[in-house]
């Protein structure tokens, strides 16, 4: 009887762009006789990325990253021989160990995710690692004190133009409302959405909940980008309106302690906290759990939200525990395909360049290469036609 297909399998059939790159690097073998080491969401799509890099000659050691590796991508993973330290877990002790077994085998090329490999390529390094890649914005600003212990070409996904409009302000936005209608099953029309950080996610974040008759309001640190989101139409008003006001507050900066129990006093009764920058510090649930003022919480276990309660009788709730929401949950589903097939495309051909030793070490921390944007939205358009 034939197998019934699974979700990896329509993830990967629907990464067309993906497909027709690994298909090329089939027959050019770009990491014949090389180790890719990883530390990325282990999830369907990116079972396609990297299937194309396997297919290109690699050798695979992977990890993933807090709170979002799925068991069945693992398991898929494993039965292809690739070899994943990588659990399920919240724990940041457990998820260190995988990442410090990853860098033990001496992987030649890193795909990062955060700036967690490459931190401990710093401290730790060893002779044959060539470079690689990482994909945040996070992790880049986390990396470049240590730009003179790598010296090594480390090109920044998230910094090119394509990552930045497929990606970060179609995709983030699309699916951090898609989960916050999956978490929760509440309505978005009529509320007050305030979203913290007006770069390329926030954009996103707060037009996807326009988009479904929320009123957003908008706070940023930079008065420029204040006046932009003004100028868009969003209402920008001082933090602590904002957060008074708020139904909804999604984060999406990139940076720790954008919420924190000092905040417990603005909290509007009911309201709904969650997360969309990539680690689980912008929101500080943990302060939220030890607090005086939380006299109870209520876990609801299988949809991954906590409802905390307060001593004068208000109550608000967490989505994810704090998580990148999207990727948290019940039944995580992530940014869209389209959006990852051309992210994952510029990963495996940015990957392909330092392989190749197209780029050396005064490419250390700098955006995608402009002739591999060109090429990447070249092919996605041929194919779109």
């Amino acid at each position: 009887m034939e197998e019934p297909a699974t979700r990896i399998d329509w993830i990967g059939n629907s990464c067309r762009l993906l497909k027709a790159t690994a298909a090329e690097l089939k027959r050019t073998r770009p990491f014949a006789g090389l180790s890719i080491g990883t530390g990325i969401h282990l999830e369907p799509k990116t079972a396609a990325l990297l299937m194309t890099l396997r297919a290109g000659g690699a050798r695979l050691i992977c990890t993933g990253n807090l709170n979002s590796t799925q068991p069945a991508t693992v398991e898929f993973l494993r039965a292809h021989g690739v070899t994943v330290f990588a659990t399920q877990t919240t724990d940041p002790v457990a998820h260190a160990k995988s990442l410090e077994a990853v860098v033990a085998e001496k992987p030649d090329l890193l795909l990062d995710n955060g700036g967690d490999l490459f931190a401990i390529a710093a401290d730790k390094p060893y002779a044959n690692l060539l470079g690689g890649t990482e994909e945040t914005t996070s992790g880049r600003t986390r990396l470049l004190p240590m730009r003179e212990k790598l010296a090594m070409p480390i090109l920044v996904i998230n910094d090119s133009p394509i990552k930045q409009f497929a990606e970060n302000r179609h995709a983030v936005g699309q699916s951090l409302f898609e989960s916050y209608m999956r978490f929760t099953n509440r309505s978005t029309n009529g509320k007050r959405v305030t979203v913290f950080g007006y770069g390329a996610c926030g954009k996103g974040t707060a037009t996807a909940f326009r988009n479904a008759f929320s009123t957003v309001s908008v706070v940023d640190i930079d008065p420029v980008t204040r006046l932009e989101a003004h100028l868009d139409g969003f209402v920008t008003p001082l933090r602590e309106q904002a957060i008074r006001s708020a139904d909804v507050i999604a984060t999406v900066t990139g940076f720790p302690n954008i919420v924190t129990a000092a905040d417990l006093t603005l909290i509007k009764d009911g309201a709904i906290l969650m997360n969309g920058g990539h680690f689980p510090h912008e929101i500080d649930v943990a302060a939220f759990r030890s607090h005086p003022d939380i006299v109870d919480i209520d876990r609801y276990e299988a949809d991954d939200i906590e409802t905390f309660h307060l001593k004068d009788g208000r109550s608000f709730h967490v989505l994810g525990g704090g998580h990148m929401a999207n990727l948290a949950g019940p039944r995580p589903l992530g940014n869209s395909v389209e959006s990852m097939d051309l992210g994952f495309t510029l990963q495996a051909r940015c990957l392909e360049r330092v392989a190749k030793r197209g780029v050396g070490a005064e490419s250390c921390l700098v955006p995608v290469p402009a002739d591999i944007d060109a090429m990447v939205a070249s092919a996605y358009l041929d194919l779109a036609r």
